[in-house]
């Protein structure tokens, strides 16, 4: 553990307005712990911040004491970047205001809110922008690594709603950038993570949506799986952008909607979201009901925030969990074939492969015009390996890798930032593509001493 002068602390303390938590300190466990309950790192201290001058004084400091820096917004990335060790934490977390101007459909959200934080105000006025599915997700990481969810077909990507971000920079100056302010800071930060600063206040595109929508789970029987998914196939292939349609390969969870005998055994699930006319959202679920006898269902309108937190049990902090991810154009025989195999040895209950549906919207950008490339995924699987104890971490690690490995020739290669584990700095290349040159500029411009480096990591081009 890194010691740094007491003086020097002390100095520190005098200079925020926030709450400084050390080693010795009675909440320090707390104040480290994240979403992944495998990452176990132990910083030299923490520094809770309350505002944007907090952030500037701590990004100075760590630069003059040469102290590794990370940065915590929700705290929920897979790979652990809101923590490091021996370093100073920047915690976010308390930063959570969002500020909804309905008049011109702009939403000023602080670096700590979460989508619930989010869609709470913005739905207060009917608006909503493409963040996540998680209400205990992040809006800064989510945001920074691309970011999608039930509205990214009808109005594209998380980054593609956002209009400006207020930034620490790496000398601890406050600066904006925008389309016309620090443009290749912006191009950058759409995509390209925490790699080029602190974001200290979003500013976001809203579109009508809700407050009420139609959305839920139909439940088919696993040895259905090859003719349930062939048929999905077909059918998202045609569906209107303002729906979508997910799979989830995993044992059933208790459902009330779900007789007993299926709970706890493998499942096909299709979650089912619809923005726009109730009845003809009906109408438009109809086919996937006729894909074979279900086992259960549970579709009906309901307010967006609740739709926003259905899965949150399913992802409540404290698991383990290790993710392997590829990107698809589309779903090939063989990649359905290595899915429902793998998905029928699942090593815990909680293990799960998802596969969600992009395009739309999404599409239309140029894989240069945002930092973020990967703008021919239609399909992303994440293998998503969760389990409650150390013992299981080579069965369920293994499990996830396999997978990942059978399913790699049926992918385009690419990658989403946001799915990528602490392991897997190699494939920052497979996430950025053509667009890793131009970001290393932009680092090497920001950035050059390379002090945002807790993420997955873009080097500083070398003169």
């Amino acid at each position: 553990m890194s010691k740094i002068d007491d003086s020097a602390i002390d100095g520190l303390k005098a200079a925020i307005r926030g709450e400084i938590v050390l080693p010795a300190d009675a909440g320090y466990d707390g104040a480290r712990s994240i979403w992944n309950a495998m990452i176990d790192r132990k910083p030299a201290v923490i520094v809770r911040c309350a505002g944007t001058a907090d952030v500037m004084r701590s990004v100075t400091f760590a630069r003059e004491q040469r102290l590794a820096l990370a940065v915590r917004g929700g705290g929920h990335n897979i790979a652990g970047s809101a923590i490091c060790d021996d370093g100073l934490v920047i915690d976010l977390s308390g930063l959570r205001s969002v500020r909804v101007d309905p008049r011109t459909r702009r939403a000023y959200v602080d670096p700590g809110a979460r989508l619930s934080d989010f869609d709470h105000e913005a739905q207060a006025f009917g608006l909503a922008a493409p963040l996540g599915i998680n209400s205990t997700t992040g809006v800064a990481g989510l945001t920074l690594g691309g970011g999608f969810g039930w509205l990214t077909r009808q109005h594209g990507l998380s980054i593609d709603n956002l209009v400006s971000a207020e930034v620490v920079s790496a000398e601890g100056k406050r600066m904006l950038a925008s389309a016309t302010e620090n443009p290749d800071l912006f191009w950058a930060l759409r995509g390209g993570g925490g790699n080029f600063g602190v974001v200290t206040q979003f500013e976001f595109q809203l579109h009508p949506v809700g407050p009420q929508i139609l959305a839920g789970l139909l439940v088919f029987p696993f040895a259905q799986a090859k003719a349930v998914l062939d048929q999905y196939r077909s059918f998202v292939a045609t569906m209107p952008e303002n729906m979508n349609v997910w799979v989830v390969l995993r044992k059933a969870p208790p459902l009330p909607f779900l007789p007993e005998n299926v709970h706890g055994k493998e499942v096909v699930v299709m979650p089912v979201f619809y923005a726009g006319d109730i009845e003809e959202g009906k109408r438009r679920v109809e086919p996937l009901r006729r894909f074979a006898k279900l086992h259960g269902e549970h579709v009906d309108a309901m307010p967006y925030t609740s739709w926003q937190k259905a899965f949150d049990p399913l992802l409540a902090p404290g698991a383990r969990n290790y993710w392997k991810s590829h990107n698809f154009t589309q779903l090939a025989d063989g990649a359905l074939d290595t899915m429902i195999g793998f998905a029928g040895r699942l090593p815990s209950p909680q293990c799960e492969i998802f596969i969600g549906v992009l395009g739309g919207q999404a599409s239309r950008t140029a894989p240069d015009a945002t930092a973020y490339a990967q703008r021919d995924a239609i399909f992303v699987m994440n293998v998503h390996a969760r389990w409650d104890s150390a013992k299981d971490d080579q069965a369920c690690i293994g499990w996830a890798r396999d997978l990942f490995k059978a399913a790699g020739s049926y992918a385009t290669g690419g990658v989403y930032v946001n799915f990528m584990t602490q392991d897997e700095a190699e494939r920052v290349t497979a996430a950025y593509g053509t667009n890793l040159q131009r970001l290393a500029q932009v680092k090497k411009k920001f950035d050059p001493d390379n002090i945002f480096r807790a993420n997955q990591n873009i080097a500083p081009a070398v003169s």
